[in-house]
């Protein structure tokens, strides 16, 4: 695809309502420098530098749409803590709309705390949940749905993001994936092996090579292939999770090697890696699910779709911290 055909596609980009639902939690970066060893324990001591906050999960998806479209809409659940409110204020400082937020009093807003120093991560702290009682989980997918229903009608496209912390459950993704289906709304999705959805209904997912043979429910063998297009087991798995989720696109992201895109009726289409230095992967798959689920919104074809995510996820591991980019970043990676 060539820079023309890209900057028309941004120009519908910039027309298009998402909303993406899942998972939401702060990302806390430490950074700072090692000292010394510390004598208390073979361990770096880090002399904390500064301390920085960014959406993470569903919301770092919400926040790579962001640059790039008219208008996103984040479903999530947050605790009524100091920490939510952190991250519904940074939500709204990048201009994404968090009307559609769900507050829980027995809830703690997730947090994933990582220590930098040097350009490397030292070591990550996540302070999570052990799960919704029965009746907050119906209360909040009540809620999501009543929400979800009033905004159907202004929507292109919807995004489930699974991080596996107890906010989507088979229900409520059904239900949601029901009424989208019925207005003709795109379905996304980046699953969890940690929690093992049925995903009928949605027109792609974006798993990782291990995920794919979690999800298809057969053994994983660690391989070393130049070309995925000749991973036969990896291959194998695609279509035995095609056939039980009835799946029209497989997005497979595969690390420095690149993507793999599966579809029916065709050739696999492998488009390798563009990343020319890799400092912090963190997120990297948020931009991608975001990046190909607008592409195919503004009319791309899957094959655009995978080599513009491509290259955004390229350019976001490229930087430190949960990041974005911007169109003036993309451009300029395929001007390249």
């Amino acid at each position: 695809m060539n820079v023309h055909r890209l900057q028309r596609l941004l120009c519908t980009f910039a027309t298009k309502r998402l909303a993406v639902i899942g998972d939401i939690m702060l990302d806390e970066f430490v950074w700072g420098r090692v000292c010394r060893v510390s004598p208390e324990a073979p361990v770096p001591v880090v002399e904390v530098q500064s301390e920085t906050h960014y959406p993470g999960g569903a919301a770092n998806v919400a926040r790579n749409l962001k640059p790039f479209c008219q208008t996103v809409y984040i479903f999530g659940l947050i605790g009524r803590d100091s920490a939510g409110d952190c991250l519904a204020r940074l939500l709204k400082d990048e201009g994404i709309l968090t009307g559609y937020l769900v507050k829980q009093k027995n809830f703690s807003t997730v947090v994933k705390t990582r220590i930098v120093a040097l350009h490397q991560q030292i070591v990550r702290i996540d302070r999570e949940n052990n799960g919704l009682s029965t009746a907050d989980t119906r209360t909040t997918s009540k809620q999501v749905l009543e929400m979800f229903q009033q905004l159907l009608p202004s929507l292109d496209g919807i995004i489930f993001e699974d991080y596996g912390k107890g906010f989507l459950n088979q229900e409520l993704k059904d239900q949601l994936c029901h009424m989208a289906n019925g207005k003709g709304v795109f379905i996304a999705a980046d699953p969890s092996s940690r929690n093992l959805l049925d995903w009928t209904g949605v027109t792609v997912i974006k798993p990782n090579r291990s995920e794919v043979f979690d999800f298809a429910g057969v053994p994983s063998a660690l391989v070393n292939i130049a070309n995925p297009v000749e991973d036969r087991q990896l291959l194998q798995a695609c279509r035995r999770l095609q056939a039980r989720w009835e799946l029209p696109q497989l997005l497979i992201t595969l690390g420095e090697q690149g993507m793999l895109l599966i579809r029916p009726g065709f050739s696999p289409h492998y488009i390798p890696a563009h990343a020319k230095e890799v400092f912090d992967v963190s997120g990297a798959g948020d931009t991608t699910i975001a990046m190909y689920t607008l592409a195919l919104c503004a009319s791309a074809t899957p094959e655009e779709a995978a080599e513009i995510s491509n290259h955004a996820a390229s350019i976001v591991v490229g930087k430190l911290g949960t990041a974005t980019l911007t169109a003036e970043e993309l451009k300029g990676s395929f001007e390249q």
